[in-house]
């Protein structure tokens, strides 16, 4: 079949599942064309399966809106555009955003929050007197409303258990860096994708960190149907993974959220870009 590179056989015993990964490589490297049709008679024969893995594989994937399925000739390849990029983009945000709050929230030491909040309250309750009335002779000055958050050089180390698993995934962003410097991008995609699956893995919640997964597989799609327009993406790809992992690690909230804020701008401006070239 046109366009299909992968193996001739598929052996695992989970052939619905590797059926689906190896088309959804396809689609991601570039090999399988926004618009492409093909039967599941085509896939079968090409992997060397029955029809009924295929055909649940290839359901899967239009669950995922990677293909549509057509009655009468097949499945084709889902074609996006532009502005189902930006959608994407902001749902992924949203997500992001809430996991990165939950995350730095378990780092924190909870005595020493509820600390902080018992002194923040006794500030604000000072500085809540009104603005006009004038301070007894010899009174203190109002003590000024103290964050509600722990500083950074307060909190404590994260526990060994953690720590390794961040480190973990900073040697996938730093795989992931030395991709994108290089402009490889199918390499890229392979590295980011596990990159953020085990981070998101961190969250315990394996609902969320599935949702952000097919999230995520969809903005590649959708980019990589923009970006192989352009000849050349060396250094033109985002690579801010390690410096997103070691501003987590130390519960720097705001830094991590304005890496996410470039990065999704970054993705925008550069598959705007492609789409015009």
């Amino acid at each position: 079949m046109p366009g299909i590179s992968g193996p001739g056989a598929v052996t695992r015993s989970t052939l619905r599942q590797q059926i689906a990964d190896a088309l959804r490589d396809e689609v991601l490297a570039g090999r399988l064309q926004p618009g492409q049709e093909f039967t599941v008679k085509e896939i079968a024969e090409q992997y060397g399966v029955s029809a009924t893995p295929v055909r649940e594989a290839l359901v899967d994937l239009s669950a995922q809106g990677l293909l549509e399925a057509d009655q009468h000739r097949g499945f084709r390849v889902h074609e996006y555009s532009p502005a189902d990029f930006v959608e994407m983009i902001e749902a992924r945000g949203l997500v992001v955003d809430g996991m990165f709050r939950s995350l730095v929230e378990r780092f924190e030491d909870t005595s020493l929050i509820e600390r902080f909040e018992d002194l923040a309250a006794e500030g604000s309750a000072t500085a809540g007197a009104p603005a006009n009335a004038a301070p007894e002779a010899g009174a203190a000055p109002a003590a000024p409303a103290l964050p509600r958050t722990v500083p950074p050089r307060l909190r404590p180390p994260l526990d060994p258990r953690t720590a390794a698993k961040l480190a973990g995934v900073r040697r996938r962003g730093e795989e992931a860096q030395r991709a994108a410097s290089a402009g490889d991008l199918t390499v890229l995609i392979g590295y980011d994708l596990r990159f953020w699956r085990e981070l998101s893995a961190l969250f315990g919640n394996a609902y969320l960190a599935d949702f952000l997964h097919r999230l995520r597989v969809r903005c590649w799609v959708c980019a990589v149907q923009q970006l192989r327009r352009l000849d050349d993406l060396r250094g033109l790809l985002w690579s801010g993974h390690t410096e997103l992992v070691d501003a987590l690690a130390r519960g720097d909230i705001p830094a991590a959220r304005a890496l996410v804020a470039a990065h999704h701008a970054h993705s925008l401006s550069l598959v705007g870009r492609s789409a015009g070239a």
